[in-house]
Protein backbone atom coordinates (compact mmCIF):
# COMPACT_ATOMS: atom_id res chain seq x y z
CA UNK A 1 0.00 0.00 0.00
CA UNK A 2 1.12 3.26 -0.78
CA UNK A 3 2.64 5.60 2.09
CA UNK A 4 0.83 9.69 1.32
CA UNK A 5 2.84 12.25 1.05
CA UNK A 6 3.16 15.43 3.76
CA UNK A 7 1.72 18.91 3.81
CA UNK A 8 2.82 21.73 5.88
CA UNK A 9 0.33 23.95 6.92
CA UNK A 10 0.54 27.05 9.72
CA UNK A 11 -2.06 26.77 12.58
CA UNK A 12 -1.69 29.66 14.51
CA UNK A 13 2.16 29.18 15.45
CA UNK A 14 2.58 25.91 15.06
CA UNK A 15 3.42 24.03 11.26
CA UNK A 16 1.24 20.95 11.72
CA UNK A 17 1.34 18.09 9.22
CA UNK A 18 -1.47 17.42 7.02
CA UNK A 19 -1.54 13.85 4.71
CA UNK A 20 -1.82 14.49 0.97
CA UNK A 21 -2.16 10.98 -1.24
CA UNK A 22 0.79 11.28 -3.70
CA UNK A 23 0.87 15.28 -3.45
CA UNK A 24 -2.23 15.51 -4.75
CA UNK A 25 -3.61 19.25 -4.59
CA UNK A 26 -5.86 19.44 -1.37
CA UNK A 27 -9.11 20.73 -0.83
CA UNK A 28 -9.81 19.72 -5.00
CA UNK A 29 -7.75 22.34 -5.73
CA UNK A 30 -10.05 25.12 -5.21
CA UNK A 31 -7.54 26.94 -2.64
CA UNK A 32 -4.66 26.87 0.25
CA UNK A 33 -5.50 25.49 3.38
CA UNK A 34 -4.48 29.15 4.76
CA UNK A 35 -6.96 30.81 2.76
CA UNK A 36 -9.54 28.54 3.19
CA UNK A 37 -9.18 29.26 7.17
CA UNK A 38 -10.19 32.62 6.79
CA UNK A 39 -13.15 33.90 8.60
CA UNK A 40 -13.99 37.58 7.05
CA UNK A 41 -17.84 37.40 5.58
CA UNK A 42 -20.93 35.66 6.52
CA UNK A 43 -23.48 34.72 4.73
CA UNK A 44 -25.02 37.96 6.15
CA UNK A 45 -22.14 40.33 4.64
CA UNK A 46 -21.80 37.97 1.50
CA UNK A 47 -25.40 38.51 0.43
CA UNK A 48 -25.46 42.24 0.95
CA UNK A 49 -21.80 42.88 -1.27
CA UNK A 50 -23.05 40.44 -4.00
CA UNK A 51 -26.13 42.61 -4.03
CA UNK A 52 -24.20 45.30 -4.98
CA UNK A 53 -22.55 43.78 -7.93
CA UNK A 54 -25.88 42.52 -9.16
CA UNK A 55 -27.36 46.16 -8.56
CA UNK A 56 -24.87 47.88 -10.90
CA UNK A 57 -24.80 44.65 -13.02
CA UNK A 58 -28.22 45.97 -14.06
CA UNK A 59 -28.16 49.34 -13.71
CA UNK A 60 -25.09 48.73 -16.24
CA UNK A 61 -27.47 46.94 -18.40
CA UNK A 62 -30.06 49.30 -18.52
CA UNK A 63 -27.93 52.41 -19.89
CA UNK A 64 -26.35 50.08 -22.39
CA UNK A 65 -29.41 49.39 -23.39
CA UNK A 66 -30.93 53.02 -23.29
CA UNK A 67 -28.40 54.29 -25.22
CA UNK A 68 -28.43 52.11 -28.56
CA UNK A 69 -30.80 53.66 -30.34
CA UNK A 70 -29.75 57.04 -30.27
CA UNK A 71 -25.88 56.20 -30.62
CA UNK A 72 -24.49 57.25 -33.93
CA UNK A 73 -21.56 55.11 -33.87
CA UNK A 74 -21.77 51.69 -35.55
CA UNK A 75 -19.47 50.29 -33.62
CA UNK A 76 -20.35 51.47 -30.36
CA UNK A 77 -24.00 50.22 -31.02
CA UNK A 78 -23.23 46.95 -31.51
CA UNK A 79 -20.88 46.49 -28.13
CA UNK A 80 -23.61 48.23 -26.67
CA UNK A 81 -25.39 45.20 -27.37
CA UNK A 82 -23.15 43.08 -26.62
CA UNK A 83 -22.14 44.62 -23.42
CA UNK A 84 -25.90 44.77 -21.84
CA UNK A 85 -26.53 41.05 -22.66
CA UNK A 86 -23.31 40.09 -20.84
CA UNK A 87 -24.12 42.26 -17.84
CA UNK A 88 -27.84 41.07 -17.90
CA UNK A 89 -25.86 36.97 -18.01
CA UNK A 90 -24.11 38.17 -15.01
CA UNK A 91 -26.74 39.98 -13.29
CA UNK A 92 -28.65 36.92 -13.40
CA UNK A 93 -25.91 34.86 -12.13
CA UNK A 94 -26.04 37.03 -9.23
CA UNK A 95 -29.88 36.54 -8.65
CA UNK A 96 -29.69 32.99 -8.48
CA UNK A 97 -26.74 33.05 -6.07
CA UNK A 98 -28.24 35.03 -4.01
CA UNK A 99 -31.25 32.99 -3.59
CA UNK A 100 -29.50 30.46 -2.40
CA UNK A 101 -28.20 32.01 0.61
CA UNK A 102 -31.42 32.24 2.88
CA UNK A 103 -32.54 35.16 0.98
CA UNK A 104 -35.88 34.97 0.35
CA UNK A 105 -37.63 37.43 -0.53
CA UNK A 106 -34.32 38.49 -2.43
CA UNK A 107 -35.35 42.25 -1.91
CA UNK A 108 -33.12 42.44 -5.24
CA UNK A 109 -34.97 45.86 -6.49
CA UNK A 110 -34.03 47.76 -3.56
CA UNK A 111 -31.47 50.54 -4.12
CA UNK A 112 -28.49 49.51 -2.13
CA UNK A 113 -27.07 52.82 -1.81
CA UNK A 114 -28.08 56.51 -2.63
CA UNK A 115 -24.33 57.25 -3.69
CA UNK A 116 -24.68 54.39 -6.39
CA UNK A 117 -28.12 54.92 -8.13
CA UNK A 118 -27.03 58.61 -8.53
CA UNK A 119 -23.27 57.33 -10.03
CA UNK A 120 -26.04 55.23 -12.60
CA UNK A 121 -28.29 58.39 -13.01
CA UNK A 122 -25.72 60.28 -13.81
CA UNK A 123 -24.26 58.18 -16.38
CA UNK A 124 -27.71 57.31 -17.95
CA UNK A 125 -28.50 61.12 -18.44
CA UNK A 126 -25.23 61.87 -19.59
CA UNK A 127 -25.61 64.55 -22.58
CA UNK A 128 -22.55 63.41 -25.14
CA UNK A 129 -21.06 60.61 -26.13
CA UNK A 130 -17.34 61.20 -24.55
CA UNK A 131 -19.82 61.58 -21.11
CA UNK A 132 -21.38 58.73 -21.56
CA UNK A 133 -17.87 56.39 -22.65
CA UNK A 134 -15.97 57.93 -19.83
CA UNK A 135 -18.78 57.41 -17.25
CA UNK A 136 -19.14 53.62 -18.51
CA UNK A 137 -15.66 52.65 -19.00
CA UNK A 138 -13.65 54.70 -17.12
CA UNK A 139 -16.17 54.56 -13.92
CA UNK A 140 -18.78 52.10 -13.73
CA UNK A 141 -16.92 48.97 -15.05
CA UNK A 142 -13.66 49.32 -13.61
CA UNK A 143 -15.41 49.82 -9.94
CA UNK A 144 -17.53 46.45 -10.56
CA UNK A 145 -14.39 44.77 -11.65
CA UNK A 146 -12.37 46.15 -8.38
CA UNK A 147 -14.81 45.22 -6.14
CA UNK A 148 -15.41 41.85 -7.38
CA UNK A 149 -11.67 41.08 -7.31
CA UNK A 150 -11.78 42.16 -3.88
CA UNK A 151 -14.71 39.96 -3.24
CA UNK A 152 -12.94 36.74 -4.65
CA UNK A 153 -9.56 37.40 -1.86
CA UNK A 154 -12.28 38.21 0.81
CA UNK A 155 -14.82 35.21 0.78
CA UNK A 156 -14.06 31.96 2.32
CA UNK A 157 -12.93 30.59 -1.29
CA UNK A 158 -13.84 26.80 -0.21
CA UNK A 159 -17.26 27.72 1.83
CA UNK A 160 -17.97 30.16 -0.22
CA UNK A 161 -17.06 28.50 -3.69
CA UNK A 162 -20.17 28.66 -5.56
CA UNK A 163 -19.51 32.59 -5.15
CA UNK A 164 -16.48 33.11 -6.00
CA UNK A 165 -17.22 30.79 -9.18
CA UNK A 166 -19.93 33.26 -10.31
CA UNK A 167 -17.64 36.34 -9.67
CA UNK A 168 -14.57 34.38 -11.78
CA UNK A 169 -16.80 34.19 -14.64
CA UNK A 170 -17.88 37.59 -13.99
CA UNK A 171 -14.26 39.03 -14.16
CA UNK A 172 -13.65 37.62 -17.56
CA UNK A 173 -16.02 39.27 -19.31
CA UNK A 174 -16.09 42.54 -17.15
CA UNK A 175 -12.46 42.58 -18.16
CA UNK A 176 -13.07 42.35 -22.14
CA UNK A 177 -16.08 45.18 -21.57
CA UNK A 178 -13.11 47.49 -19.26
CA UNK A 179 -10.33 46.49 -22.47
CA UNK A 180 -12.90 47.63 -25.43
CA UNK A 181 -13.90 50.41 -23.22
CA UNK A 182 -10.04 51.37 -23.01
CA UNK A 183 -9.74 51.71 -26.47
CA UNK A 184 -12.72 53.54 -26.94
CA UNK A 185 -11.76 56.29 -24.41
CA UNK A 186 -8.57 56.87 -25.85
CA UNK A 187 -10.15 57.04 -29.43
CA UNK A 188 -12.91 59.35 -28.64
CA UNK A 189 -12.01 61.37 -25.53
CA UNK A 190 -9.17 64.00 -25.86
CA UNK A 191 -7.20 66.24 -23.59
CA UNK A 192 -9.55 69.09 -24.22
CA UNK A 193 -12.65 67.21 -23.25
CA UNK A 194 -11.58 65.10 -20.63
CA UNK A 195 -10.56 68.71 -19.13
CA UNK A 196 -14.46 69.71 -19.84
CA UNK A 197 -15.35 66.75 -17.72
CA UNK A 198 -12.99 67.44 -15.03
CA UNK A 199 -15.61 68.78 -12.56
CA UNK A 200 -18.66 65.44 -13.49
CA UNK A 201 -15.36 63.47 -13.41
CA UNK A 202 -15.48 64.34 -10.17
CA UNK A 203 -18.69 63.98 -9.15
CA UNK A 204 -18.85 60.05 -10.23
CA UNK A 205 -15.58 59.30 -8.09
CA UNK A 206 -17.02 61.08 -4.92
CA UNK A 207 -20.19 58.95 -5.69
CA UNK A 208 -18.10 55.88 -5.66
CA UNK A 209 -16.36 56.83 -2.15
CA UNK A 210 -19.04 57.78 -0.27
CA UNK A 211 -20.49 54.29 -1.61
CA UNK A 212 -17.73 52.60 0.03
CA UNK A 213 -14.91 53.30 -2.46
CA UNK A 214 -14.20 51.69 -5.51
CA UNK A 215 -12.73 48.23 -4.31
CA UNK A 216 -15.61 47.20 -2.16
CA UNK A 217 -18.65 49.30 -3.23
CA UNK A 218 -20.08 49.34 0.50
CA UNK A 219 -20.39 51.33 3.31
CA UNK A 220 -19.94 51.84 6.82
CA UNK A 221 -19.79 53.96 9.54
CA UNK A 222 -15.75 52.54 10.23
CA UNK A 223 -14.85 50.85 7.06
CA UNK A 224 -12.61 53.52 5.54
CA UNK A 225 -14.56 54.79 1.72
CA UNK A 226 -10.89 55.54 0.06
CA UNK A 227 -9.66 51.88 0.40
CA UNK A 228 -6.97 52.51 2.35
CA UNK A 229 -4.59 50.01 3.21
CA UNK A 230 -3.61 50.91 7.25
CA UNK A 231 -6.77 52.39 7.76
CA UNK A 232 -8.29 48.74 6.63
CA UNK A 233 -5.66 47.32 8.89
CA UNK A 234 -7.43 48.75 12.22
CA UNK A 235 -10.95 48.23 11.02
CA UNK A 236 -12.72 44.55 11.15
CA UNK A 237 -13.58 42.84 8.37
CA UNK A 238 -16.90 41.94 9.49
CA UNK A 239 -18.13 45.68 8.73
CA UNK A 240 -17.41 45.98 5.46
CA UNK A 241 -21.14 44.91 4.36
CA UNK A 242 -22.72 46.96 7.12
CA UNK A 243 -24.00 49.78 5.17
CA UNK A 244 -25.15 52.85 6.49
CA UNK A 245 -27.52 55.51 5.22
CA UNK A 246 -24.95 58.05 7.48
CA UNK A 247 -23.34 59.70 3.66
CA UNK A 248 -25.88 61.33 1.69
CA UNK A 249 -24.87 61.62 -1.97
CA UNK A 250 -23.49 64.44 -3.30
CA UNK A 251 -25.91 67.00 -5.49
CA UNK A 252 -26.44 65.80 -9.42
CA UNK A 253 -25.48 67.28 -12.65
CA UNK A 254 -26.40 65.78 -15.52
CA UNK A 255 -29.30 63.74 -13.70
CA UNK A 256 -31.33 66.57 -12.50
CA UNK A 257 -33.27 66.44 -15.32
CA UNK A 258 -34.68 62.57 -15.37
CA UNK A 259 -33.32 60.42 -18.70
CA UNK A 260 -35.72 60.80 -21.70
CA UNK A 261 -35.54 57.83 -24.22
CA UNK A 262 -34.62 58.68 -27.71
CA UNK A 263 -36.61 56.40 -30.21
CA UNK A 264 -35.38 57.62 -33.02
CA UNK A 265 -32.23 55.57 -34.73
CA UNK A 266 -29.24 57.98 -35.10
CA UNK A 267 -26.34 56.76 -37.83
CA UNK A 268 -22.77 57.85 -38.14
CA UNK A 269 -21.86 59.08 -41.34
CA UNK A 270 -20.76 55.90 -43.07
CA UNK A 271 -24.35 55.29 -43.60
CA UNK A 272 -25.56 57.21 -46.51
CA UNK A 273 -29.37 57.63 -47.14
CA UNK A 274 -30.74 56.17 -44.37
CA UNK A 275 -34.47 56.95 -45.14
CA UNK A 276 -33.97 55.26 -48.69
CA UNK A 277 -36.13 51.83 -49.40
CA UNK A 278 -35.71 51.48 -53.02
CA UNK A 279 -34.67 48.80 -53.22
CA UNK A 280 -36.79 45.23 -52.00
CA UNK A 281 -33.94 42.36 -51.35
CA UNK A 282 -37.07 39.67 -50.11
CA UNK A 283 -38.17 39.76 -54.20
CA UNK A 284 -35.18 39.50 -55.02
CA UNK A 285 -34.14 36.46 -53.14
CA UNK A 286 -37.15 34.64 -53.85
CA UNK A 287 -37.31 34.86 -57.08
CA UNK A 288 -36.40 31.93 -59.07
CA UNK A 289 -35.07 33.55 -62.10
CA UNK A 290 -31.56 34.78 -60.16
CA UNK A 291 -28.69 32.81 -58.97
CA UNK A 292 -27.67 31.91 -56.03
CA UNK A 293 -24.28 33.31 -55.80
CA UNK A 294 -26.21 37.13 -57.15
CA UNK A 295 -28.63 36.53 -53.51
CA UNK A 296 -26.38 36.16 -51.42
CA UNK A 297 -25.03 39.97 -52.01
CA UNK A 298 -28.75 40.38 -50.91
CA UNK A 299 -28.54 38.83 -47.55
CA UNK A 300 -25.67 40.27 -47.07
CA UNK A 301 -27.45 43.22 -47.40
CA UNK A 302 -30.11 41.92 -45.16
CA UNK A 303 -27.65 40.62 -42.82
CA UNK A 304 -26.17 44.04 -41.92
CA UNK A 305 -29.61 46.17 -42.28
CA UNK A 306 -30.60 43.96 -38.70
CA UNK A 307 -28.60 46.37 -37.30
CA UNK A 308 -32.30 48.29 -36.84
CA UNK A 309 -33.50 45.01 -34.64
CA UNK A 310 -31.30 45.99 -32.04
CA UNK A 311 -32.73 49.89 -32.22
CA UNK A 312 -36.43 48.44 -32.12
CA UNK A 313 -35.85 46.03 -29.45
CA UNK A 314 -33.65 48.46 -26.96
CA UNK A 315 -37.12 50.67 -26.92
CA UNK A 316 -38.76 47.47 -26.25
CA UNK A 317 -36.83 46.89 -23.25
CA UNK A 318 -36.52 50.44 -21.87
CA UNK A 319 -40.22 51.39 -22.32
CA UNK A 320 -41.31 47.53 -20.33
CA UNK A 321 -41.74 47.63 -16.73
CA UNK A 322 -42.59 45.08 -14.82
CA UNK A 323 -41.82 41.71 -16.32
CA UNK A 324 -39.84 38.86 -14.48
CA UNK A 325 -35.91 39.42 -14.65
CA UNK A 326 -35.72 36.66 -17.27
CA UNK A 327 -37.79 38.55 -20.09
CA UNK A 328 -34.93 41.26 -19.53
CA UNK A 329 -32.20 38.78 -20.08
CA UNK A 330 -33.70 36.18 -22.93
CA UNK A 331 -34.66 39.66 -25.16
CA UNK A 332 -31.31 40.92 -24.11
CA UNK A 333 -29.54 38.01 -25.76
CA UNK A 334 -32.04 38.29 -28.82
CA UNK A 335 -30.94 42.23 -28.91
CA UNK A 336 -27.31 40.85 -29.01
CA UNK A 337 -27.78 38.29 -31.69
CA UNK A 338 -29.33 40.71 -33.90
CA UNK A 339 -26.34 43.32 -33.37
CA UNK A 340 -23.94 39.87 -33.84
CA UNK A 341 -26.11 39.45 -37.28
CA UNK A 342 -25.61 42.95 -38.84
CA UNK A 343 -21.61 42.29 -38.24
CA UNK A 344 -22.21 38.80 -40.14
CA UNK A 345 -23.31 41.19 -42.69
CA UNK A 346 -20.34 43.52 -42.68
CA UNK A 347 -18.16 40.70 -42.46
CA UNK A 348 -19.38 39.09 -45.27
CA UNK A 349 -19.02 42.31 -47.64
CA UNK A 350 -15.26 42.78 -46.58
CA UNK A 351 -14.90 38.94 -47.75
CA UNK A 352 -16.35 39.87 -51.04
CA UNK A 353 -14.09 43.17 -51.07
CA UNK A 354 -17.03 45.34 -51.55
CA UNK A 355 -17.76 48.54 -49.60
CA UNK A 356 -20.65 47.97 -47.56
CA UNK A 357 -21.00 51.72 -46.88
CA UNK A 358 -21.55 52.45 -50.59
CA UNK A 359 -25.40 50.93 -49.68
CA UNK A 360 -28.56 52.69 -48.24
CA UNK A 361 -28.81 50.78 -45.05
CA UNK A 362 -31.73 51.61 -44.03
CA UNK A 363 -33.48 52.62 -40.08
CA UNK A 364 -36.87 53.19 -41.35
CA UNK A 365 -38.32 50.14 -39.71
CA UNK A 366 -36.89 50.40 -36.27
CA UNK A 367 -38.00 54.24 -37.26
CA UNK A 368 -41.23 53.72 -38.04
CA UNK A 369 -42.29 51.02 -35.65
CA UNK A 370 -40.78 53.02 -32.73
CA UNK A 371 -42.17 56.04 -33.45
CA UNK A 372 -46.22 54.88 -34.38
CA UNK A 373 -45.97 52.04 -32.06
CA UNK A 374 -46.67 51.23 -28.54
CA UNK A 375 -44.08 48.59 -26.87
CA UNK A 376 -46.11 45.41 -27.13
CA UNK A 377 -47.32 46.07 -31.06
CA UNK A 378 -43.51 46.12 -31.60
CA UNK A 379 -43.07 43.26 -30.15
CA UNK A 380 -45.88 41.82 -31.60
CA UNK A 381 -44.71 42.80 -35.06
CA UNK A 382 -41.14 41.48 -33.63
CA UNK A 383 -42.46 38.00 -33.26
CA UNK A 384 -44.67 37.76 -36.36
CA UNK A 385 -41.21 38.35 -38.29
CA UNK A 386 -39.33 35.84 -36.55
CA UNK A 387 -42.18 33.43 -36.58
CA UNK A 388 -42.85 33.91 -40.04
CA UNK A 389 -39.17 33.00 -40.95
CA UNK A 390 -39.69 29.75 -39.82
CA UNK A 391 -41.37 28.02 -42.73
CA UNK A 392 -39.51 26.56 -46.00
CA UNK A 393 -39.31 29.85 -47.60
CA UNK A 394 -37.91 31.30 -44.81
CA UNK A 395 -34.25 31.04 -42.99
CA UNK A 396 -33.76 26.97 -44.16
CA UNK A 397 -34.01 28.91 -47.90
CA UNK A 398 -31.79 31.12 -46.83
CA UNK A 399 -28.93 28.90 -45.50
CA UNK A 400 -29.67 26.76 -49.07
CA UNK A 401 -29.08 29.94 -50.97
CA UNK A 402 -25.99 30.27 -49.05
CA UNK A 403 -25.01 26.38 -49.46
CA UNK A 404 -25.30 26.67 -52.84
CA UNK A 405 -23.80 30.22 -53.86
CA UNK A 406 -20.05 28.96 -54.23
CA UNK A 407 -19.12 31.32 -51.26
CA UNK A 408 -19.11 28.96 -48.45
CA UNK A 409 -18.48 31.90 -45.81
CA UNK A 410 -22.28 32.71 -46.57
CA UNK A 411 -23.73 29.73 -45.88
CA UNK A 412 -21.59 29.67 -42.58
CA UNK A 413 -23.25 32.68 -41.58
CA UNK A 414 -26.78 31.68 -42.49
CA UNK A 415 -26.55 28.32 -40.79
CA UNK A 416 -25.80 30.04 -37.39
CA UNK A 417 -28.49 32.85 -37.91
CA UNK A 418 -31.07 30.29 -38.86
CA UNK A 419 -30.17 28.42 -35.27
CA UNK A 420 -30.35 32.16 -33.62
CA UNK A 421 -33.86 32.23 -35.22
CA UNK A 422 -34.87 29.36 -34.25
CA UNK A 423 -33.88 30.31 -30.56
CA UNK A 424 -35.73 33.74 -31.33
CA UNK A 425 -39.17 32.32 -32.16
CA UNK A 426 -38.66 30.46 -28.91
CA UNK A 427 -38.35 33.44 -26.91
CA UNK A 428 -41.53 34.73 -28.48
CA UNK A 429 -43.72 32.00 -27.48
CA UNK A 430 -42.36 32.29 -23.79
CA UNK A 431 -42.80 35.79 -23.79
CA UNK A 432 -45.29 36.94 -26.17
CA UNK A 433 -47.45 33.70 -27.62
CA UNK A 434 -48.54 33.14 -23.78
CA UNK A 435 -50.51 36.26 -23.27
CA UNK A 436 -52.78 34.93 -26.79
CA UNK A 437 -55.36 31.89 -26.95
CA UNK A 438 -53.32 30.30 -29.19
CA UNK A 439 -50.37 31.24 -31.83
CA UNK A 440 -52.56 31.99 -34.81
CA UNK A 441 -54.48 34.85 -32.15
CA UNK A 442 -51.01 35.79 -31.52
CA UNK A 443 -50.04 35.90 -35.19
CA UNK A 444 -52.81 37.62 -36.16
CA UNK A 445 -52.36 40.48 -33.72
CA UNK A 446 -48.31 40.92 -35.04
CA UNK A 447 -49.37 41.13 -38.64
CA UNK A 448 -52.41 43.80 -37.38
CA UNK A 449 -49.73 45.59 -35.67
CA UNK A 450 -47.14 45.80 -38.74
CA UNK A 451 -49.84 46.53 -41.21
CA UNK A 452 -50.97 49.60 -39.37
CA UNK A 453 -47.29 50.88 -39.51
CA UNK A 454 -47.34 53.77 -42.27
CA UNK A 455 -44.42 53.29 -44.82
CA UNK A 456 -44.04 57.27 -45.46
CA UNK A 457 -42.61 56.24 -48.65
CA UNK A 458 -43.91 58.56 -51.35
CA UNK A 459 -43.61 61.58 -48.25
CA UNK A 460 -40.23 60.91 -47.03
CA UNK A 461 -39.38 61.25 -51.56
CA UNK A 462 -41.84 64.38 -51.36
CA UNK A 463 -40.05 66.24 -47.97
CA UNK A 464 -36.38 65.61 -50.07
CA UNK A 465 -35.18 63.04 -47.36
CA UNK A 466 -34.44 60.04 -49.79
CA UNK A 467 -35.05 59.45 -53.69
CA UNK A 468 -35.28 56.06 -53.08
CA UNK A 469 -32.02 55.23 -55.37
CA UNK A 470 -31.85 52.17 -56.80
CA UNK A 471 -28.15 51.21 -55.25
CA UNK A 472 -28.54 47.47 -56.67
CA UNK A 473 -26.59 47.64 -59.61
CA UNK A 474 -23.54 49.26 -58.76
CA UNK A 475 -22.98 47.14 -55.92
CA UNK A 476 -24.00 44.15 -58.24
CA UNK A 477 -21.47 45.23 -60.62
CA UNK A 478 -19.06 45.78 -58.63
CA UNK A 479 -18.99 42.16 -57.20
CA UNK A 480 -18.91 41.02 -60.69
CA UNK A 481 -16.04 42.87 -61.43
CA UNK A 482 -14.56 41.31 -58.18
CA UNK A 483 -15.52 38.01 -59.21
CA UNK A 484 -14.90 38.44 -63.27
CA UNK A 485 -17.86 37.28 -64.85
CA UNK A 486 -20.45 39.36 -66.15
CA UNK A 487 -23.59 40.72 -64.94
CA UNK A 488 -26.97 38.83 -65.55
CA UNK A 489 -29.01 41.59 -67.60
CA UNK A 490 -32.42 40.27 -65.56
CA UNK A 491 -30.43 40.67 -62.36
CA UNK A 492 -28.63 44.44 -63.29
CA UNK A 493 -32.65 45.48 -63.99
CA UNK A 494 -33.75 44.29 -60.69
CA UNK A 495 -36.26 47.42 -59.20
CA UNK A 496 -38.41 46.00 -57.09
CA UNK A 497 -39.10 48.45 -54.00
CA UNK A 498 -40.86 48.63 -50.79
CA UNK A 499 -43.13 51.45 -51.99
CA UNK A 500 -46.15 48.93 -51.46
CA UNK A 501 -45.18 45.71 -50.49
CA UNK A 502 -43.00 44.89 -47.13
CA UNK A 503 -40.55 42.38 -46.49
CA UNK A 504 -42.89 39.22 -46.35
CA UNK A 505 -44.19 40.43 -49.46
CA UNK A 506 -47.84 41.55 -48.40
CA UNK A 507 -48.57 44.86 -49.05
CA UNK A 508 -47.95 47.94 -46.83
CA UNK A 509 -49.60 51.07 -45.50
CA UNK A 510 -48.84 54.69 -47.79
CA UNK A 511 -48.43 57.96 -45.91
CA UNK A 512 -51.18 60.13 -45.30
Amino acid sequence: MLSPDRLQFHSGNLMIDRPSWQGLPPLAGLCTFEDAQRSALSVEHCVAWMKRHHYLLVRLHEIFTARITAEPVYELKTAFSLHAFLCAEHASAFRQRIGELREPPLGLEVVPDASLKLLCDEVLCSPGQAELVLGLYEVIVPAVIESLKRYSTTTNPLADAPSVRVTRFCLLEMDDIVAFGRRAVECLIDPTTRERLATWRKLLDECLLRAGGSGKLVQSKVWSPLGDDERQSQVPIAALAQATTDLSPPSPQFSVTPFQYDPVPKRDARFQDSFNAGVNPEAFLYDEQFATRDKVLMLLYKRLREIDVPEMMASILHQTAGKPWKYYRDMTRQLWDEARHAMLGEVGFVHLGLDWTRIPISFTWSRNLNTQLEPWERHAVLFFIEQGLMPRMGKRYEWEVGQHSGIPLAGLFQDFDWADEVLHAQIGREWYVKEFKDLNEAMSYGDRCWSHVLSHWSSDRENGLTQHRNWWPDIYRAACERWGVSPDPAALAFNATYESIRADLKGISASG
